[in-house]
């Protein structure tokens, strides 16, 4: 179940985001009474009530906003469970302190906002004696392992536990929570108004990863990055298991670099399936592998990995996809044709520039590398056998293909382009590889000047369609992928 928290600073708007949130089918709410700016009144709060609710005082040492005498709060919690509140929320240096009464059922919970400690079991076990009917669980986390930690103490839990680590990288333990069992997890209603760090909204816990139908049969899939909350891999594949009714979930686990090791450690233990690779990870990941395509090998870099409990499987779509995208701008009758005599122009040494140099140089063209850091070209031109050039001479040649891999025009920088369009030759190939937004500044020019043009969101779909079909070994409904993706980077973000 997902508990919807309201934070509002006036009874009037508590009461009006409660009855909207129960006319959208939410079955539970929080109301966040620390965040009440006037006098609490909890018997207005609680009257007519459209749908069940848990009440929350929480002070400003646990995160909350409660600025008042330690006594009023105590007597707010003690009025609630006395009016008969579903719920109530009693962190554990007061849970013993005020008795059980009534229906009301008791979340006794311990709030760490500094770390995940080690003695995760033993806290349960203080907070288990407390006579509560849920034990909740909140830490922060700094490394991926602490998730698994987590998540095992909710399984292996012999009351109802809720288990959550804070943060961007405890991410995944808002989202699994169900699979192993905890009765409930928190979402915020609105994206922008987050009442606990790395919480989500009840829009994307619900649309987005389907958290009500996550069981112990979801297939675990996920994207690997730092950092990873902009990602945009979880829209484009939910959305394909959604689309094709497969019980899988896809979600983001910011890894940060150090942690590549642990991380990997702990894939089998979570029953993750396969992962979407990217920054910084590309290049590191390949020494976990125990079998890779010809493409990985060949670019020195993998952007997808299936796993099982014999091997480690790792391919690259970004190749394959770019291959794809190229061909798109030729008739049907010369795609996968030699560019024998082209000139290509890469701009960026990035991970996803190794690549196109890589599908670029396979197809014979003549291609020039020209990134931010010169060696960086150098070294990219030494490996795939191509001319490095300076930044600032990148006008001065006369291209057939343009590839933009830089983040450059990428959103909020949407007046800048890596190309100048007085240099875009008409009929020439402009492919860019940003996707927010999909027009781009490079993308308008150029068909300003009636080049061949490919988006960043053709890309995008496409590496990401072949990721699907690695997963599930069905095709996938790029349509509909595609649909979503621009929907989302064309709307407010989740």
């Amino acid at each position: 179940m997902i508990c919807v928290c309201i934070g509002r600073g006036r009874h009037k708007h508590v009461i009006a985001e409660h009855q909207y949130l129960a006319e959208q089918g939410v079955k539970l709410v929080e109301l966040r009474v620390d965040y009440i700016r006037s006098r609490v009144n909890i018997k207005r709060l609680l009257s007519d009530r459209p749908c069940p609710c848990i009440v929350t005082c929480r002070r400003e040492a646990d995160g909350g906003q409660w600025m008042g005498r330690e006594e009023e709060r105590r007597l707010l919690l003690r009025t609630a469970i006395a009016e008969g509140v579903d719920y109530v929320d009693l962190e554990d240096d007061i849970a013993g302190e005020i008795p059980r009464y009534g229906k009301t059922k008791r979340i006794v919970s311990h709030h760490n906002f500094r770390e995940t400690p080690d003695d995760l079991e033993k806290i349960h076990e203080r907070l288990s004696g407390l006579d509560p009917d849920i034990v909740k669980i909140a830490t922060m986390a700094h490394r991926p392992i602490d998730n698994l930690r987590m998540l095992q103490l909710v399984q292996n839990a012999k009351r109802p536990t809720i288990g959550i680590c804070m943060g961007e990288i405890g991410t995944p333990t808002r989202i699994l929570g169900g699979r192993y069992d905890a009765p409930l997890t928190y979402a915020t209603f609105q994206h922008e108004l987050k009442l606990a760090p790395g919480q989500l909204s009840y829009k994307a816990m619900r649309e987005l990863y389907r958290y009500e139908q996550i069981n112990a049969e979801t297939d675990i899939y996920g994207v690997i990055a730092d950092p990873v909350a902009q990602n945009l891999g979880p829209v484009v594949h939910n959305t394909a298991f959604r689309e094709l009714g497969l019980n899988k979930v896809f979600i983001p686990f910011r890894v940060p670099q150090d942690d590549l090791i642990s991380f990997m450690e702990m894939v089998q233990d979570l029953d993750i399936k396969g992962l979407s690779v990217t920054i910084p990870h590309k290049e590191e990941i390949l020494r976990y592998l125990v079998q890779a395509d010809g493409a990985v090998r060949g670019i020195g870099g993998a952007n997808t990995i299936l796993m099982d409990q014999r091997s480690i499987v790792g391919f690259n779509t970004d190749y394959r996809a770019f291959n794809d995208v190229l061909n798109q701008v030729f008739s049907h009758h010369d795609e996968g044709q030699s560019l024998w005599g082209k000139t290509a122009l890469v701009l960026g040494g990035g991970g996803v520039s190794k690549a196109i140099l890589y599908a670029l140089r396979r197809r014979e063209a003549d291609v020039l590398i020209a990134a931010r850091t010169f060696d960086r070209a150098v070294e990219l031109a030494e490996r795939f056998k191509c001319r490095p050039i300076q930044w600032y001479d990148r006008l001065k040649y006369d291209p057939d293909i343009v590839v933009n891999a830089t983040p450059i025009g990428m959103h909020p920088n949407v007046d800048e382009t890596p190309f100048d369009r007085a240099h875009l030759r008409r009929g020439s190939i402009v492919i860019d590889s940003v996707y927010n937004p999909e027009q781009t500044l490079l993308v308008k020019h150029a068909r300003e000047q009636n080049c061949r043009v490919v988006t960043g969101v053709d890309m995008f779909v496409r590496q990401a369609a072949l990721q699907f079909e690695h997963f599930t070994g069905q095709a996938a409904p790029e349509d509909a992928m595609r649909t979503e993706l621009k929907r989302v980077i064309g709307a407010a973000k989740y």
